[in-house]
């Protein structure tokens, strides 16, 4: 498995883990990266901890959709873990 090293602060590094499309990986308080589906054609990404997972299907080819505690909803892109 491949492991990408995410810096933006110089005390925390963030790995990204897991692609996000299956159910199974997604729980409720996980950091994740989601597309919006305003950004869908652009492919921004927005991070949050999910609050609720919405989609029922154990996988889906596009990311698990979520609500994040900020109340966006999108679908997940990567799975963020803190590894210190």
């Amino acid at each position: 498995m491949n492991y990408y090293r995410i810096k933006q602060d110089p005390q925390v590094v963030r790995v990204i883990k897991l692609k996000g499309t299956k159910r199974v990986d997604i729980k409720s308080g996980i950091r994740v990266l989601i597309v919006l589906k305003k950004d869908q054609r652009s492919g921004k990404l927005t991070e949050g901890i999910v609050k609720d997972v919405l989609t029922n299907s154990p996988n889906h080819h596009h990311g698990i959709k979520v609500r994040l505690s900020s109340g966006k909803i999108g679908r997940v892109k990567q799975i963020l873990t803190s590894k210190q």
